[in-house]
């Protein structure tokens, strides 16, 4: 069976690039993270910085009552899309495992209850879209979502609170064919992430 390929990239010829924002240690060991090629050999620091000047107009937030394990996922979806902020609503203690790291570079805000969330949206002018299958959502395959805003999904199993269902500005629910109530929420907000760019970033991707 052949070997499978190395991730990235060993190390820098020498001499060295004179640039602030590369790592020394990297540049002498070689990068192996996963990250686009852009960003090889930088700075934690100097990745977030640049991700900082681009980050997208929505906001992600997702209630952790019981330790939901779509947590990781969830973080690493809103890093790959370029979300402003990650909220979690409960439980401050969630998996990293399936955020592959991610959480380094993606800026995560931490709130009490729905109530504390609701607040924060309120002060930052974020309209909350919630994405649950309910009596009266909207589909959200022909809504229009607002250029900023917050979508909040539920704890996996019993899905929003109740708080958090009758606060929201617009609930939103996303079609399915097949026998199962519900799609876990690391899938569901991966596809309504995917929905807000489709509607305001389409095409304004990174290559590499």
């Amino acid at each position: 069976m052949p070997d499978s390929p190395e991730v990235g990239v060993g190390p820098h010829p020498t001499p060295w690039p004179e640039d602030p924002r590369l790592d020394p240690e990297l540049l002498a060991t070689g990068d192996r993270r996963n990250v686009v090629d852009r960003y090889r050999y930088w700075r934690i620091e100097a990745i977030i910085a640049d991700l900082d000047t681009r980050r997208h107009g929505f906001h992600v937030a997702i209630e952790n009552w019981q330790h939901d394990l779509n947590i990781g996922t969830v973080v690493r979806t809103a890093n790959a899309f370029l979300a402003a902020e990650v909220h979690i609503v409960g439980r401050r203690r969630w998996n990293r495992r399936g955020a592959m790291v991610t959480d380094r570079y993606q800026h995560v805000r931490y709130h009490p209850d729905a109530i504390a969330l609701l607040d924060f949206c309120a002060s930052a002018d974020l309209p909350v879209i919630a994405v649950d299958n309910l009596p009266g959502a909207v589909p959200l395959e022909t809504c229009v979502l607002p250029r900023r805003c917050m979508l909040l999904f539920g704890q996996e199993g019993p899905g929003l609170s109740e708080h958090a269902r009758t606060a929201a500005d617009m609930v939103c629910s996303i079609a399915q064919f097949g026998s199962t109530r519900s799609i876990n929420a690391g899938v569901a907000s991966g596809i309504a992430m995917h929905a807000w760019i489709r509607q305001h970033a389409s095409g304004s991707a990174y290559d590499g």
